[in-house]
């Protein structure tokens, strides 16, 4: 079901010129590409005779029933809901997505009992700073004071010519053989630095490169310097994201033999092995460290730690002894 938005401005104008020309509520409905009907409320509401029609008066007449009746959100409407989410996320820990999808299966064929985690996250953070707004938010896993919708998130990939990650062999999905490799940038304070991280997905061995630049050439550069040492069997696809800093993936390919997949925008699930080796790194690089400032030889001691740690997945083998184990 399409989201119903209200007659900007620029369209009340569209129909006071229309309606100067004589255009009929139909032909002035195509041209806008609205509904006849809204068309002709918006005239009814406005004046008693549609030649009467203003797009001042109409854009003050649907602000004035706007702040007259100012929406409820549905949480504040319905207490019962309401403490359930509460209760969920601030005693239990739960992510608003985890209380939304139990909520469904509690509460099957009653939609007053359901919501979106979109629209407990929406609430949350349009809540005024309060007690409230303190005990919840603190037990979320990211302690964000706001959040961006979706809509701002997205912006047209940089990514020019790129194969899809859909495209990937098999083989990489399943972990059949190694080779195959995820990577990212962690930025650092005021996303004025950052490190790469490469990660290969069958064994979790870790690298991480210390950065001049975060642009394209620079993580190109950087990136090759570190795959070239590897044996060539061992290094046949990156999974990336579509971060501007590969925008010369091609040319990455060249100096290096591999190929570059890239996930879906806004789809970090797809590259998760990456994901959970960032969140390890954070433990010795928490937010608001300046990358500038930790030299080459602490990165390398901190990959190496992560290299060394047993890991459940490998029954307590560590990604070293599994990766150099592929070498013999």
């Amino acid at each position: 079901m399409s989201h119903y938005n209200r007659l900007s401005l620029i369209e009340r104008e569209e129909i006071s010129r229309l309606l100067v020309l004589n255009f009929s509520i139909r032909e002035i409905s195509k041209k806008i590409n609205r509904h006849p009907s809204t068309i002709s409320r918006e005239i009814k509401r406005s004046c008693p005779n549609k030649s009467h029609y203003r797009a001042t008066y109409g854009e003050d007449h649907a602000r004035n029933q706007l702040h007259r009746y100012p929406r409820l959100r549905k949480l504040d409407r319905n207490i019962k809901l309401f403490n359930f989410v509460r209760s969920h996320i601030t005693q239990k820990f739960w992510t608003p997505e985890q209380v939304a999808k139990r909520l469904k299966i509690l509460y099957p064929n009653d939609m007053s009992m359901q919501i979106s985690h979109e629209s407990i996250y929406d609430y949350l953070y349009v809540l005024p700073r309060s007690t409230l707004k303190k005990e919840i938010t603190s037990c979320l896993r990211r302690h964000h004071k706001n959040r961006r919708s979706k809509k701002e998130r997205q912006k047209p990939s940089p990514i020019q010519d790129y194969l899809s990650i859909e495209e990937r062999p098999a083989e990489v999905a399943h972990r059949i053989v190694p080779g195959h490799w995820e990577g990212d940038l962690i930025m650092g304070s005021m996303n004025k630095s950052a490190i790469g991280t490469l990660v290969e997905r069958l064994t979790r061995l870790t690298l991480i490169v210390k950065l001049q630049n975060k642009d394209a050439e620079s993580v190109r550069k950087a990136f090759a310097e570190e795959f070239n040492r590897l044996p060539p069997g061992l290094k046949k696809t990156l999974t990336y994201d579509q971060g501007q800093e590969m925008a010369q993936h091609k040319l990455f390919t060249k100096d290096t033999n591999i190929t570059v997949y890239f996930a879906h925008p806004h789809s970090p699930w797809e590259r998760g092995t990456n994901e959970n080796t960032n969140a390890l790194i954070r433990q010795f690089f928490p937010k608001g460290t300046d990358f500038n400032q930790i030299s080459k030889e602490r990165i390398k001691e901190v990959q190496e730690l992560l290299n060394d740690r047993p890991r459940k997945i490998h029954d307590f083998y560590t990604p070293n002894e599994v990766f150099y184990k592929l070498l013999h």
